[in-house]
Parts: C-alpha cells; structure tokens; sequence
C-alpha cells in the first residue's frame, strides 16, 4: 500500500498554517470538482485525493497523528484489532468522525452534488482506510467503513452588507439558495466581519441528510458621521467661539435621536464630552457601549466692526 504524502498533494509545506491548508483545499477544489471537469478520470481521481488530503489535515487531531507516524505508518498496523485495521487506536484523545471536508467560498462556488459527486464507495483511498476507517466505526470496530461512510458536504460562505445603524438595530436579508430562499437576520450589536453559522444550509454531500453549514459574514458599510470602536461611538460637534468662551449647550445627533450636552466655560478645542449608554449594543447582552463626542470649535470668519472693536478691547484687557 502506497505512502500518501496529504502535504503534497494539496501543494503546502508540512509547516503549513490552517488557513493556508484551507486555501489550498479550496483552490483545488473547484479546479477539479467534476462538475467542471465533466467526465475526465484523472481530474477525478485528484478530486477524491484532495478531498481526502483535506479530510486529515484541516483536522488538527487527525493531522497530529499522520504527522506523528508519517512514512512509518505501516509499521504500526498491528496496533489494530485486526491486521489493516486502525493503526490509530489506543491513541489517548482520537476520535474519528464522519468524513467532512472543510470548505468556505462564495456562493458562486457552489457545485451541485459538492462533497461528493463523481465518487464512488467513500471516496477515500485504502491508505485511509487504513489510518482512520476503524475509527468510523468506534474503538475496536472490525469495520472498516469502506461504503458505510457519511460524507458532510462543502462549508459555503457569503457576505452580508449592511449599515451601521442596522448594525445597532438588527438586520434581514434574503438570500438566494439554489431553489431556496433563506432569510438571515442579524441581531443588535453585530460587528464588521462577524460570522453567523446556518447549520444544514451548505453543499450537498454524499445523503440528503449531510450537508454542510452556511456562513453568513458581516460587512458593516463605512459610516460618516459616527467612527465605531467595539462598543464605543465617536463623532466630532462643532459648537461655536462663544460656546466654548461662556459655556452652553450643544444638540447631538445619535443612532437613536437627539441629545442635549452641556459645555463648560472655557472649554478648548479637542474636548471630549462622553454620553454614557449612547453607543452600540453590546452584542447579546442589553448593554450599550458609550458615546464620545469630540468639540471642534468654529472661529468667526467675518466680524462686523462693533465686533472687532470688542475684540479688540478683550486683547487690551488681556
């Protein structure tokens, strides 16, 4: 039984980062899912080896292992229940789950019959098998899970655009699945690039009953007046020279209506007025986060002449 090095067939060093793996995986992926390379075997064969390739390595645990034994693999199958049995087991904290490829894309990637289409039996080579088909089955299992196996479909992703003000309030969208629409909502206090997972709603996979997940990013459109920082608001307030000399009051605008803030005497350029409670929510609680309101204070640009002289009388005086 040949030696397959996963590291190789997805095109990244042995040191590879997850994120790095999971790129890979996808990139070939959809360079040679069947349904783009319609009937040619050897795009086939490559498909169900990255899928494989993927199946062990996006899995920290499963990666830990084949890392661990490497080409000595074969020397250690009589560790199995049975010769070609699980090498694995007896290994404190392995556990095998159904294979499931780990995916994220846009939906324009979305392949009808993803995780599965083109196979035949699992999928998986007797190199598996060999590795992780006992574990399908449970410790001890004589089954080597070759046709018993569930495949979990592609993981989806795709993007959810919405502003700041529906950031604070919640969010609906209607989203477009193959035949089915879905509708996602948001809840107050989302957050730019926060993930919402809809369980069941991504590729197909090799049953009815296996599908993978959707994830649904929030982008949070750039917003011009309010500056957003975890839960805080910032905005700046123009108020004018006397204000800011005499003391007063100054309207602000925020995401839930109008407030009225006090100035001091004497107060400078820069100060910054906090409104407790007026920022965003804080997500899943009923917190809200504060907002800080920075003065910009505006300087006359034309004074009339009673004006200038008693500005000039205030130098004198000074």
């Amino acid at each position: 039984m040949e030696y397959k090095d996963y590291y190789k067939v997805l095109g990244v060093d042995k040191k590879a980062s997850q994120d790095e793996i999971k790129k890979a995986f996808r990139k070939l992926a959809i360079k040679y899912h069947p349904d783009k390379t319609q009937g040619d075997k050897e795009a086939e064969a490559m498909f169900k080896q990255v899928n494989e390739a993927n199946e062990v390595l996006s899995d920290p645990e499963k990666r830990k292992q084949y890392d661990l034994l490497g080409e000595n693999w074969n020397k250690y199958q009589h560790a199995g229940s049975q010769p070609g049995g699980n090498p694995f087991e007896g290994f404190n904290g392995f556990g095998g789950g159904g294979g499931s490829y780990h995916y994220e894309g846009d939906l324009n990637d979305f392949f009808a019959g993803a995780g599965g289409g083109g196979n035949s039996g699992s999928g998986f080579s007797d190199f598996f098998e060999a590795f992780f088909g006992g574990a399908r089955g449970g410790a001890g299992s004589k089954k080597k899970g070759r046709g018993n196996s569930r495949l979990k479909g592609h993981d989806l992703e795709t993007e959810m655009e919405i502003s700041l003000e529906e950031a604070a309030t919640g969010a609906t969208r209607l989203i477009q699945l193959e035949d089915e629409k879905l509708r996602i909502t948001s809840k107050p206090g989302a957050y730019d690039g926060q993930r919402l997972r809809i369980k069941g709603k991504g590729g197909r996979g090799s049953d009815s009953n296996s599908h993978g997940d959707l994830f649904v990013r929030i982008k949070v459109k750039p917003n011009y007046v309010f500056t957003r920082r975890g839960d805080d608001l910032y905005r700046e307030q123009s108020i004018d020279l006397y204000t800011a000399i005499l003391g007063g009051e100054t309207i602000v605008d925020t995401l839930t209506g109008k407030i009225k803030l006090n100035v001091a005497p004497g107060t400078q350029p820069g100060k910054q007025l906090r409104a407790k409670g007026k920022g965003m929510p804080v997500y899943g609680t009923s917190n809200f986060g504060d907002l800080y309101v920075e003065l910009k204070v505006k300087i006359p640009e034309q004074l009339n002449e009673e004006q200038k002289q008693l500005f000039e009388k205030l130098k004198s005086i000074s």
